[in-house]
């Protein structure tokens, strides 16, 4: 595990939730491998198990069993303060809810996670400005996130996420609370992340955001797509 070839790597993933009769099993014994310059898209139900594994593989929740492998580390054995380091340089974030300081507009919300990956004051701008009008947001730098549509807060998380250039992008239902438009948007914006090979790994179950990716995986009750049931719900290779 955790070899050159893969960016991201499990063994054996398991997360469990609660106690005796009661006990859920989140992600029952996942095996999963990531190589560089992938975009993966985990597919599924609410409740199957889909977000709680990319939380897993950001180091972000703690798994019961199995191992978490990034940039040939194996995180799941580190110091938090460790993992926090990990984290802040190595993998960017976005999420459903978006997560912006709402006291600092967009180019500061975006700065302040390059500031944090250690980039000087004026790189970290410069990079910040870079990213902003990357997702199509130049002119609205100085906004703060409440003077934002939702879609725009979504892509100034995008850019947030890409300000530490990070070695995988992971997304949690990233088009969750967009409507159609922002969707596309989004979607446009991911479709170039694939193009410019960034290693990136979705979960969603929206099938536009999941269509994007270079390979689609379903996940049901805490599995990934394996066996007759999961016929048909597993894609490889670019379309």
């Amino acid at each position: 595990m955790g070899t050159d070839m893969t960016v991201l790597s499990t063994r054996r993933l398991t997360k469990r939730y609660g106690r005796g009769a009661g006990q859920v099993l989140a992600v029952d014994s996942v095996d999963l491998e990531v190589p560089p310059g992938q975009s993966l898209a985990i597919t599924g139900p609410s409740g199957c198990g889909k977000s709680t594994l990319l939380h897993l593989l950001g180091g972000l929740q703690e798994p019961d069993e199995g191992e978490v492998w990034l940039a040939g580390q194996r995180i799941d054995t580190m110091s938090e303060r460790a993992l926090a380091r990990l984290r802040r340089d190595r993998v960017g974030f976005v999420f459903q809810a978006f997560h912006l300081m709402d006291e600092l507009t967009a180019v500061e919300n975006v700065e302040l996670a390059a500031l944090l990956a250690g980039r000087s004051p004026g790189r970290a701008r410069r990079r910040s400005l870079e990213l902003l009008d990357r997702v199509g947001l130049a002119d609205r730098a100085k906004h703060l996130p409440s003077a934002l549509s939702g879609g725009q807060r979504q892509r100034v998380a995008i850019a947030r996420a890409l300000a530490n250039e990070p070695l995988v992008v992971l997304a949690d239902e990233p088009t969750g609370n967009l409507d159609s438009e922002s969707t596309l948007d989004v979607l446009r914006l991911f479709e170039e992340l694939r193009a410019a090979g960034q290693t990136l790994v979705v979960v969603t179950h929206d099938m536009r955001i999941a269509a994007v990716a270079d390979r689609m995986i379903a996940m049901r009750d805490g599995v990934l797509g394996a066996g007759a049931q999961f016929a048909g719900t597993i894609y490889d290779g670019r379309r």
